[in-house]
């Protein structure tokens, strides 16, 4: 009896061991996880007054000017469905996207890895959803205000 309680003792080291392991690596990752999100998160300070003017101002002007209208190619879409709509709902992209927009979602432009939201007429958008286009347009941020719109 005394050789059946010693494998035992050892079975119950080894496993109070190995879960002692396991929660000290736990903690250390989920430490390491919260220094690098805060380290992440914090900006760092502005060297002196002038350099916190011209951030301020910068940070208050647009990326680009939005007068100025650009060219742009890519296929009509959705922003919830983007480039890969559900086949498996036996609707056509067009469809697709037609019904996304109804349900809250807006039109975007798709081209590779690149995604603009599009904002102009919903109608004309809607009557090219899933088609490839040239559009000219004035791009804010990730925004394309539509000025014209064309199938490829």
């Amino acid at each position: 009896m005394k050789s059946n309680r010693s494998w035992f003792q050892l079975i119950a080291f080894s496993a109070t061991v190995a879960l002692l392991v396991a929660i000290s690596l736990a903690i250390f990752f989920a430490g390491a996880t919260f220094a690098f999100a805060l380290a992440r998160t914090v900006e760092p300070p502005v060297a002196n007054l002038a350099d916190q003017a011209s951030a301020a101002v910068a940070n208050q002007l647009p990326a680009t000017d939005p007068t100025q209208t650009q060219s742009f190619a890519g296929v009509v879409t959705d922003d919830h469905c983007g480039a890969r709509h559900d086949m498996g709902s036996g609707k056509t992209s067009s469809e697709c996207a037609k019904n996304c927009v109804r349900n809250g979602a807006n039109f975007a432009l798709v081209d590779g890895d690149k995604s603009y939201l599009l904002q102009g007429n919903a109608e004309e958008l809607a009557q090219y959803s899933g088609s490839r286009v040239n559009l000219n347009g004035a791009l804010q941020g990730d925004t394309i205000k539509v000025a014209s719109i064309r199938s490829e």
